[in-house]
């Protein structure tokens, strides 16, 4: 007897399980229920279509109802709302959102691929005309109809991803732009000292950027929008995109009785399995496990849900496939920057308790006496013994190649010094002989071996100057064009020379640029009598760009 294989849910892990399945069992009769008119769109793009730079709605969407019929003869219903599930009789009941009607669809196997559904909290004034969240096409229909109409101001609340996304695009288009987010910094998979880069492109762009100061309330005024922080400050705005983040959309599987996790999203085992064994649940809806620290989180990305998808309609089909967890891997345009991130960061890793190591290194995108290279900050976060659990990169060119080695990295536990071996392609004008990720490898190795200790950029900031000598080896040109309050300049070139003006009863922090050249001078000094010595990691460009942001705030 044919099987039959209930799918709640287009998008990406819903379509996903119904393309795989069918290529897997052409007898199956399978059913995609969809609530919205779009089967499977490019959420992700949403933003570039506001901003112009996706010219064509059509091409927001990747799969039609009609082409998923033709192809992979799948029964699609779009318009179509379950709104309950009965485990026991193993059937569903549908409302078809066109007529009304209430119907009721037996299974063999479900797939729940609900999603996710924007946060919202409380806040007085959060449903006013002109506030807006981006998850769907009808959302993006409705902030496009609004933008054309000649807006001047905007204020997007929440700077992750979409959030920044959104201020870019709108930025593009002549809207001038206010980020509001009430953590200290954007982007929260990234690390601090990482995320003041973007702080300071982000308000070289134009932009007002207000952190560390929540929203209290959305007000009327005059025709327009005013949103009321917790510090007071006052914002008048054509157009509020509240971009705060998302939730699991965990209510069916709720109401049928499904464990959920503490996440909040739906609680699967390795094959993707609910708590009922004839039902599945893939994408933004689930908990899954953190690849690289083993604890429960919701991670909704786009990749790990179509993967799970494919999964899911494995183990449907009789083949045992497991989900491993997610590492996090992504990436984000800010203006003419690049974030990305993989695995595990440093305040993961503080939060968690758990002992680790950081470096950071500055690299050119390719070789530096090629036209066009441009610089690249690079932290890797991993254990004692060496292993990589995560990285983080800033930049602009050729920053998306380098976090995908870096992922691949995480995904088969290897360590620091597999990095330093990895041979990778290299041609003036793409890369230089010694990688980005070579370099990382490098500095870690180096830190691994004991060949040198570290300090971060905070530890410089808050030297206690009785206990401590700041030391920078740049030089006198670069010295004098800023450097560390109190530290003092002795070029790395006439170091040997001058070793006696330096106290070996003090520790000592040496900088320089990027980390290299203090990295040499520290060795001098540690096989000339001084014991105490740590190299600044990041150098200067990264204690300058933390410093920079501080003072914006």
């Amino acid at each position: 007897m044919n099987k039959k294989v209930l799918i709640i849910g287009g998008v990406a892990g819903g379509a996903s399980t119904a393309a795989r399945l069918r290529r897997l069992d052409e007898q199956a009769e399978i059913i995609m229920f969809e609530k919205g008119q779009y089967i499977s769109f490019a959420n992700c793009g949403l933003p570039y279509y506001i901003g112009g730079a996706i010219k064509e709605r059509k091409n927001l969407l990747v799969q039609t109802a009609d082409a998923m019929r033709a192809r992979f003869k799948i029964d699609v219903r779009d318009l179509s709302e379950v709104i309950a599930i009965d485990r026991q009789s193993k059937k569903v009941t549908v409302r078809d959102l066109r007529t009304g009607n209430v119907y009721e669809e037996s299974y063999d196997n479900l797939v729940l691929s609900p999603g996710a559904v924007p946060v919202k909290p409380p806040i007085p004034g959060i449903d006013n005309a002109g506030i807006y969240t981006i998850r769907d096409i009808p959302d993006t229909d409705a902030i496009k109809e609004h933008v054309d109409r000649s807006l001047e101001s905007a204020v997007v609340v929440g700077g992750g991803f979409i959030g920044l996304e959104m201020a870019e695009n709108l930025h593009e288009i002549g809207i001038k732009v206010t980020i509001v987010e009430a953590a200290d910094q954007v982007m929260t998979p990234v690390d601090y000292e990482m995320a003041a880069i973007l702080h300071n492109h982000i308000r070289s762009k134009g932009c007002e950027l207000l952190l560390s100061d929540g929203v209290k309330a959305f007000e009327r005024e005059n025709e327009r929008n005013v949103v009321l922080l917790q510090s007071g400050k006052r914002i008048a705005a054509d157009m509020i995109i509240l971009a705060i983040g998302v939730k699991p959309n965990n209510l069916l599987a709720k109401e049928a009785g499904l464990e959920l996790g503490i996440t909040g999203g739906i609680k699967v085992n390795k094959y993707l399995q609910t708590s009922d064994e004839s039902i599945y649940a893939v994408g933004d809806a689930i908990e899954v496990r953190d690849f690289v620290n083993d604890n429960l989180v919701v991670i909704p990305l786009a990749g790990p849900a179509n993967k799970q998808g494919r999964i899911a309609a494995d183990n449907i089909a009789g083949r045992k496939e497991e989900y491993k967890g997610t590492q996090g891997t992504a990436i984000a345009k800010v203006f003419d920057m690049v974030v990305a991130s993989t695995g595990s960061n440093e305040k993961n890793m503080k939060r968690l308790g758990k002992e680790y190591l950081t470096t950071i290194t500055h690299s050119a995108s390719h070789a530096g006496y090629y036209p066009g290279a441009n610089q690249m900050a690079v932290k890797c976060v991993y254990t004692k013994e060496g292993q990589l659990l995560g990285a983080q990169i800033v930049g602009s060119k050729g920053v998306d190649k380098r976090i995908d080695v870096l992922a691949v990295a995480v995904r088969h536990k290897m360590s620091m010094y597999d990095l330093t071996e990895l041979e990778l392609s290299y041609a003036p004008p793409f890369s230089s002989a010694k990688d980005p990720v070579n370099m990382a490898g490098y500095a870690a190795t180096n830190v691994l071996n004991g060949d040198i200790a570290i300090a971060n950029w905070d530890a410089a900031m808050h030297a206690d100057m009785h206990k401590t000598f700041l030391l920078d080896v740049r030089e006198s040109y670069e010295f004098e064009a800023g450097h560390i309050p109190n530290a003092v300049n002795i070029p790395l070139n006439t170091l040997r020379n001058r070793l006696d003006e330096l106290p070996k009863e003090k520790e000592i922090i040496v900088n320089c640029q990027v980390g290299l050249r203090s990295y040499i001078g520290a060795r001098i000094l540690l096989q000339n009598g001084f014991s105490n010595v740590r190299n600044l990691i990041g150098g200067y460009k990264t204690y300058s760009q933390v410093e920079s942001d501080m003072k914006e705030r």
